[in-house]
């Protein structure tokens, strides 16, 4: 430390002490090049902090005198200024507020939108790029988190398509539209009407951390047209006919959100979601659309008066087309109606169940238990080398679709429960249906609950399939699970490009000794 930034923090240490009071808005340079502190109301801003690597959430990883920092929105190799969000004794957390330096391995967003609408986290990043930490992702959360044995994991499997790959959007529409903090401040000193500019009607996406607010988006490059025109055009009818957009924050006015559903067979589906029932009005605007977009195949509504977006306890109203459409996974016919959950990137999906399928290695003698089986995909998928597939799921309508999908694909070996698998699959249950062979489970981002992977322990099938969408619970249950089973095959697969999500399924197998 050099005398003078010994002496400045002796004076430092001297004013905390005595005079605290004035510490408030107090700023203290050190002359070491990669850190200072800004205490501000609180707020801590560390200068010229270097991203070293990736951490978990997309997070970049700096460390500072051995103090490990985890900084939002930037890029290994970035030289960056970081507002501290979290300051523990041993970690921080924050987020990059101005690039000192740009890292070698950054590209430009083909997106105008982003950093403000959060939709996608790393479209700096080449796809290579993406592919390559997202695979370290998986590497390190198996090996820190698991602390078992592992084989060789295989290279992920990246999308061949890495835009418009999305299958499904829901927009939302305002009347306060969000602008970042550094143009609403620019605006403001050039004396512009800042009111006139957040109190408008628009449509698109939420950004994270701010409830109340939409960012109008132009154009979303994950998903096909007419995604982008229908959103324009229903936002459009709407200014037109002077009909009021939701105010999320007063939880009044009528247009709320729309989905749009695109299958590879061509159909698409429109879900308008409105606030309150106004039939005139409403007919107008649905009538618009058929008229604008002939390729409608299924047009929708549903009246939401409650405070959240969520649908699950609403129902969707049929106004055109059959209130359903079909998409496909290789030859496999699958219903989709509003509330249906389906994999969002389609081709990838096929890449993802035949993945399943494989390490399942079926010879079409064995019994398949597929667990959070959802509307029955990845059992369906597999249902050709199986001699049966039980599924279960504890949400009832994703059991109802499951098993008309069963029959749409002519299926009868193939039956759907509902129920908490925890107590669906007792003694009498496996009397009835058999003891499987192979269990297929693909458990939300919070992984399986103790008792499930207990159960999982019980049941001791040869061969369970794991698919995750998170890698850092599936190695905690992995581990859990090591008491009787060995992992054989590990296999990352990237459903969304440009996002720091990533899908993992494990093979594992019960050990001879079990």
């Amino acid at each position: 430390m050099s005398d003078t930034t010994g002496d400045a923090m002796k004076y430092l240490s001297l004013v905390h002490k005595n005079f605290l009071s004035i510490l408030n808005g107090f700023k203290i340079r050190c002359n070491r090049s990669y850190i200072c502190a800004v205490r501000r109301q609180k707020n801590v801003i560390l200068e010229n902090v270097t991203a070293e690597d990736y951490a978990a959430e997309g997070k970049s990883l700096a460390r500072i005198d051995g103090k490990v920092i985890f900084i939002e929105g930037a890029v290994p190799g970035d030289v960056v200024d970081v507002m501290l969000t979290k300051d523990k004794k041993d970690w921080a957390e924050g987020r990059a507020i101005r690039i000192k330096e740009y890292s070698a391995i950054r590209v430009q967003p083909f997106c105008t939108h982003f950093g403000t609408c959060g939709g996608c986290q790393w479209q700096m990043l080449p796809y290579e790029q993406q592919l390559f930490y997202k695979q370290k992702q998986v590497t390190d959360n198996l090996q820190r988190i698991g602390k078992i044995d592992l084989p060789q994991i295989q290279p992920i499997v990246g999308c061949s398509n890495i835009t418009q790959y999305r299958n499904k959007m829901e927009y939302t529409f305002s009347n306060r539209r969000f602008i970042p903090d550094a143009l609403f401040r620019k605006m403001k000193a050039a004396g512009e009407d800042t009111d006139a500019a957040v109190y408008k009607d628009v449509g698109g996406f939420h950004t994270k951390g701010v409830f109340d607010k939409v960012v109008e988006i132009d154009t979303c490059h994950l998903q096909a047209e007419p995604s982008n025109e229908l959103r324009k055009a229903v936002a459009l009818f709407a200014k037109q006919n002077n009909l009021p957009f939701y105010d999320i924050k007063q939880k009044t006015g009528w247009l709320r959100n729309v989905m749009v559903r695109m299958a590879a067979t061509g159909e698409l589906m429109v879900n308008i979601v409105l606030g309150y029932e106004d039939e005139t009005a409403r007919t107008k605007l649905l009538d618009h659309l058929l008229n604008e977009f002939p390729g409608i195949t299924t047009l929708l509504y549903t009246i939401n008066p409650k405070v959240n977006d969520s649908l699950y306890d609403l129902e969707p109203v049929t106004y055109f087309g059959k209130g359903f459409i079909t998409d496909v996974l290789e030859d496999f016919k699958f219903k989709i109606s509003p509330k249906s959950f389906f994999q969002t990137n389609t081709k990838q999906a096929e890449k993802l169940y035949s993945i399943t399928r494989d390490f399942a290695e079926l010879t079409g003698e064995q019994i398949v238990y597929d667990l959070y089986c959802g509307t029955g995909s990845i059992g369906i998928f597999l249902s050709k080398m199986a001699r049966k597939i039980i599924g279960v799921e504890v949400v009832e309508d994703a059991v109802k679709d499951a098993r008309e999908n069963a029959v749409l694909n002519n299926i009868s070996h193939a039956s759907f429960f509902c129920g908490d698998v925890i107590k669906v699959c007792n003694t009498e249950f496996f009397e009835a249906h058999g003891k499987p062979d192979v269990v297929i489970t693909d458990p939300p981002r919070a992984g399986m609950h103790e008792k499930l992977v207990q159960k999982l322990l019980e049941m001791a099938a040869p061969t369970i399939v794991y698919v995750s969408c998170n890698p850092a619970t599936q190695a905690r249950d992995l581990s859990l699970l090591g008491e009787k089973y060995s992992v054989e095959k590990i296999q990352p697969v990237d459903m969304f490009p440009h996002t720091l999500h990533i899908e993992n399924v494990v093979q594992l197998k019960l050990k001879i000794d079990s």
